[in-house]
């Protein structure tokens, strides 16, 4: 019987006669993950879904064992260790494999020499037992059994929590039902905090543990998303603080921290409320402002300093001056962009670095220049840090935007894009260069680039329509600190680093702009066009995971090292911008040439990992890893059964034949075989066209007449004019070029004998045009 069988008809029953409710506790066949997605030049893959046999829960969303079932033919244990890596994703203290007559149990709770015992199906554990032992190892006594077990908001419509947001909801709720008061959840960009915040909230609401509660964050279309989406199901329970305006009759109140705090008491609305009028406090991106001291924010979670708080951020800070850790406690649960990615949750990336010469080399003016407006420049070297800020190069700015459009042409001019900038003033002359490069795209619509900072309210009113799926424009948009976090652009597919960025918090958050993934408008990647040499901060081993130490403060050093005040967010303005100070002097100079002297392709390998060596490098040490010589790669190519099928390994540990060809600057007429082997065993190859003289000259048709000889010519023809390899694709014969000829069952089987002749041929044919006399 398959595993299929063993599931109906053993296993699914003997969990039944051990009381297990097959309609409220028992899911079969349950998707974990979505598989990674795999970029293939461009085009993508999904990986392989991780996928449970069973996962049994004590209720709905609290699960407590995975049950990983074989076929007849395998021992009871055979799927422990999968079984165990699902347990392990889940948090949950059973692990069980079964060959559908006895099964291997393994206990993460047991505190004894053995873990794993075998038993007979029939006496599997009853959901009771697995609940008093799941209780015991959590810590769960008395009425916070309960509470633990408070439902969930699940709707017909509701797809319910994926298994990362499932473990972090349960123990935020469990740990609170301890009498934790601070709690940290670490969630990467893109992972649904929002709506774990929503599930928390209403379980604990729901249980009557926590009656009042404040929902903060510092964007007020993070509070409107809240409000509207996610947070819908508290109804009338719920309102939005806003115009400085305090109605005591609600359980659910979302704000900004600028509605209710200000640089004097009497804007300092909260205090309306009595110290301990709330008793639960969920506090979103708190990195920002609610690590410091001497915070603003700060001051409204001690004054309600009885509630039990709540930090949401995917990137906590730990400085001497800034800490998430200190107030909140060490996160119970940290999500990574990492394993978001591995998942398939999130979007892989890759990346496009250019080097520009006066970046690497710098730009020391001549002695007594002047700038655009007659100002003497500063006799010095100016250097990456300075461009856009203190020495603005015209034409510096003019190369960006048109490697920007140069790479939407290649794509996708539609593609929404994020440029971030130096300073607001930067974003204004890179929208100017954006819209010269693009003069056709902005006459058909002159929103189609868009500058939107926080002094911009003509480029804030289009921010709803730039994140909205539906609405084509703008399509280009030009920011400095605006865009870095709590904006939702689900469709952004090219984020553009023109900025010096030294915080790997502020780096983690720009990037996470374009890490959502939307299949629906065909978004399952993004691209990082990369001018400032930011993404080297991908090779830092903080970028993923634990909190970042962002900044070591030595004796007389300043509070933070580039003298940004993160948290000048004044009066209730909503979208304030962060940002340094402009420098005093700002030179323009607009007759110095600047270009391009390396540009660099890095993509995600099958660990996950950027590749930081070139492409070229990289492909070179796969294929001679695979491939002894030049002749055991061109039997393999021979033997593969189309180009496609060989090319795919490649394709999946990060190998692109489109990018591959432009960092090399092959010949256009080489295919894809002499391009490789060029790149791994510096072999000259031949053009496609000198192929197929070459097959002509030798006596190989003569062995093929009429129609038969007609539909070999026709394949080289393609081969050669087409640029695509007719070899081993089964629909080949349904172009219109064979129409002539006969259709594809009347050319296999009338002309060429039948599928194995047929065959035959094209091989012969291939090899022909492949063999080692013919190489250059």
């Amino acid at each position: 019987m398959s595993e299929r069988d063993i599931c109906t008809k053993f296993v699914t029953p003997a969990l039944q006669r051990s009381g297990w409710n097959i309609q409220t506790q028992i899911r079969e066949e349950v998707t974990l993950t979505d598989g990674r997605i795999v970029v293939n030049g461009r085009t993508t893959v999904r990986g392989r879904q991780k996928r449970a046999d069973y996962v049994l829960y004590h209720k709905l969303h609290i699960p407590l064992a995975v049950v990983e079932a074989k076929d007849a033919t395998q021992t009871a244990g055979a799927g422990m260790q999968q079984a165990l890596e699902y347990a392990e994703m889940l948090d949950v203290p059973f692990a069980i494999s079964t060959n559908g007559s006895r099964a291997l149990v393994h206990d993460r709770t047991s505190q004894s020499d053995r873990v794993e015992r075998e038993i007979e199906l029939d006496d599997l554990p009853s959901p009771q037992n697995m609940w008093a032992a799941y209780c015991e190892w959590k810590g769960l006594s008395g009425q916070q059994k309960s509470i633990a077990a408070q439902d969930y908001h699940i709707t017909n419509r509701d797809k319910g929590p994926r298994y990362y947001q499932e473990i972090a909801i349960n123990r935020a709720v469990e740990a609170i039902s301890k009498g934790r008061d601070r709690v940290l959840l670490v969630m990467a960009t893109g992972t649904g905090k929002t709506y774990t915040a929503f599930q928390i909230i209403w379980r604990l609401w729901k249980s009557g543990v926590k009656k009042r509660i404040l929902f903060l964050a510092d964007r007020n279309i993070l509070i409107d998303q809240a409000k509207m989406n996610d947070f819908q199901p508290f109804g009338t329970a719920m309102t939005k603080i806003a115009k400085r305006q305090i109605d005591k009759s609600f359980e659910i109140y979302l704000s900004l921290y600028q509605a209710v705090t200000g640089s004097d008491e009497n804007r300092n609305v909260y205090r309306q409320f009595s110290p301990d009028f709330f008793d639960l406090i969920v506090v979103d991106e708190c990195h920002r402002g609610s690590a410091k001291e001497d915070s603003e924010w700060r001051e409204i979670l001690e004054y309600f300093s009885s509630a039990t708080q709540i930090g949401l951020t995917a990137t906590p800070k730990e400085t001497h001056d800034v800490s998430n850790a200190e107030y909140f406690g060490d996160a119970i649960f940290t999500y990574s962009l990492r394993q978001g990615v591995e998942d398939g949750f999130l979007a892989p990336y890759r990346v496009i670095r250019y080097d520009l010469d006066k970046d690497l080399a710098g730009y020391r003016p001549e002695k007594g220049s002047v700038d655009r407006y007659g100002a003497h420049i500063e006799d010095k070297v100016f250097d990456q840090s300075d461009f856009d800020r203190s020495m603005v190069l015209d034409k510096r700015t003019k190369l960006v935007a048109e490697k920007i459009t140069e790479f939407l042409r290649a794509t996708n001019p539609y593609d929404k894009t994020i440029v971030f900038c130096e300073t607001q003033a930067h974003a204004d002359r890179m929208r100017t260069e954006l819209a010269n490069a693009n003069p056709d795209l902005v006459a058909e619509n002159h929103r189609y680039v868009m500058r939107m900072t926080g002094s911009d309210l003509v480029g804030l009113a289009e921010l709803d329509k730039f994140i909205d799926p539906e609405s084509r424009y703008p399509v280009v948009v030009t920011t400095s600190k605006l865009l870095s976090t709590g904006v939702d652009a689900k469709t952004c597919k090219l984020i553009v680093l023109d900025q010096v960025i030294r915080s790997m918090t502020e780096f983690k958050q720009i990037i996470g702009r374009g890490t959502r993934i939307d299949e629906t408008h065909d978004k399952r990647y993004f691209t990082i066009m990369d001018f400032k040499r930011a993404t080297e901060l991908f090779a830092d081993p903080d970028f993923d995971g634990d909190p970042v130490q962002i900044y070591e403060r030595g004796e007389g050093d300043p509070p933070l090292p580039d003298a940004i005040d993160e948290h000048a967010f004044a009066g209730v303005t909503d979208l304030q911008e962060t940002r340094a100070p402009e420098p005093r002097a700002v030179y323009f100079v607009d007759d110095v040439e600047v270009t391009v002297i390396n540009k660099r392709y890095q993509y995600l390998d099958e660990n996950g990992s950027l590749i930081n060596e070139s492409l070229q490098a990289y492909t070179k040490k796969l294929i001679t890893q695979r491939f002894l010589s030049p002749a055991d790669f061109e039997k393999a190519w021979i033997a593969a059964l189309s180009a496609a099928s060989f090319l795919e390994p490649l394709e999946k540990v990060g190998i692109s034949i489109a990018y591959l060809r432009d960092e090399v600057d092959a010949r256009d007429e080489w295919d894809d075989y002499d391009l490789l082997r060029k790149v791994a065993f510096g072999v000259d190859g031949a053009t496609r066209k000198q192929r197929a003289a070459r097959v002509e000259s030798q006596p190989f048709f003569s062995q093929f007449q009429g129609r038969q000889l007609l539909v070999l010519r026709k394949m080289i023809a393609l081969y050669v004019d087409e640029d695509q390899s007719p070899f081993g694709n089964a629909k080949i014969l349904q172009l219109k070029t064979f129409e002539e000829v006969g259709t594809p069952v009347e050319i296999v089987k009338s002309i060429f004998g039948g599928k194995q002749q047929y065959e035959a041929a094209m091989l012969n044919l291939k090899q022909e045009l492949y063999r080692s006399s013919h190489n250059e």
